[in-house]
């Protein structure tokens, strides 16, 4: 998640991008969102936070639930260049960032960027590579850069990491190292749809794929004034009490092992920012605040050392979390 020290380009660039009706913009995109992920309207809306908030989506369910389409529909209505990226147990870290390669004729090595120089990188079941592989997206994910051969080149602007996962329960999988957990700044899941919504889901596809039919509605620089947007969005400073104690609690807790750390608490803040703007406010309340401290932390928080598979601690970083929420007061 970027710090929103801009240059001068960028500053031009938001410049061209300032929109007359965020709103209508920002409800354009859950529309065309929405008509491929049929009736998960939240889920599409905090897709949107933490594509506002500047930050990285990982989208953990079962297969066949929609995880890659929600992450490609979320592409597609973005006008910007986007990498699809499969990951598999014989992916090495140099199909994700590139290589240099020896030009015979030149005489010289010539750098071959690889799929992670994209605005938007679909990172399909991420969990499938090894944890060498997916390490090389840590720097890329936190500094918005990538070193190779000691030399550190920058990724295009604006950046997002849509990885979608599912359970380690499941054969060939590996476990997200805590570093990288932390670099994403919402989890979501998606879950089962309803028969009624399932039955749409399969009217729909009858005779093609919706999302063909998405067209971009946002344009780079549209993009970056609405992520510049967020960060003038208010902030009471007993709202900030409120979540630092929120975040206190996850650390004080003889359950966990590993509480919240900083980064997750800037998580937390911006992402609160952006659910504001999503909603058309340019303040934040407290519900801002409580509505996204689950999706927010509850991947951040390492339970205990007894062991048990993903699906089960996470129910249980939930379930701390809503007892926290439930004993911390909530500022009026």
């Amino acid at each position: 998640m970027r710090d929103w020290i801009t240059t001068e380009s960028e500053t031009s660039t938001v410049a061209a991008g300032r929109i007359k009706d965020p709103n209508a913009k920002i409800d354009e995109l859950r529309k065309a969102i929405g008509s491929v992920i049929r009736g998960k309207p939240e889920t599409v809306k905090l897709a949107l936070v933490t594509l506002f908030a500047g930050g990285h989506l990982l989208i953990e369910d079962v297969p066949g639930i929609g995880k890659t389409t929600l992450a490609n529909a979320v592409a597609r209505s973005l006008d910007l260049t986007i990498q699809r990226i499969q990951f598999t147990s014989d992916l090495l870290p140099s199909d994700v960032l590139g290589i240099s390669i020896f030009n015979q004729r030149s005489g010289d090595f010539e750098w071959k960027p690889g799929p992670i120089f994209s605005n938007i990188v679909v990172a399909d079941e991420i969990n499938r590579a090894t944890p060498k592989t997916q390490s090389a997206l840590l720097e890329a994910m936190a500094e918005e850069q990538v070193t190779v051969e000691g030399i550190s080149r920058r990724l295009p602007l604006p950046f997002m990491v849509i990885a979608t996962q599912n359970p380690t329960e499941h054969h060939g999988t590996y476990p997200l190292p805590e570093s990288q957990l932390d670099r994403f700044t919402l989890r979501l899941h998606i879950g089962y749809p309803s028969p009624v919504d399932e039955m749409a889901i399969l009217r729909d596809r009858e005779t093609l794929d919706p999302l063909d039919l998405v067209e971009p509605v946002l344009s780079q620089a549209e993009l970056i004034s609405l992520q510049e947007n967020v960060s003038n969005v208010r902030v009471d400073d007993v709202l900030v009490d409120y979540l630092l104690k929120i975040v206190e609690a996850t650390r004080q807790n003889d359950t966990v092992e590993l509480g919240i750390s900083p980064r997750g608490s800037l998580a937390l803040f911006r992402s609160a920012q952006s659910l504001a703007l999503v909603e058309g406010r340019d303040y934040c309340i407290a519900d801002d605040i409580k509505r996204l401290v689950v999706p927010c932390f509850a991947h951040r928080m390492i339970i205990g050392a007894r062991p048990s598979g993903l699906r089960q601690k996470t129910r249980e970083a939930e379930q701390i979390l809503h007892e926290i929420l439930q004993r911390i007061e909530v500022p009026v």
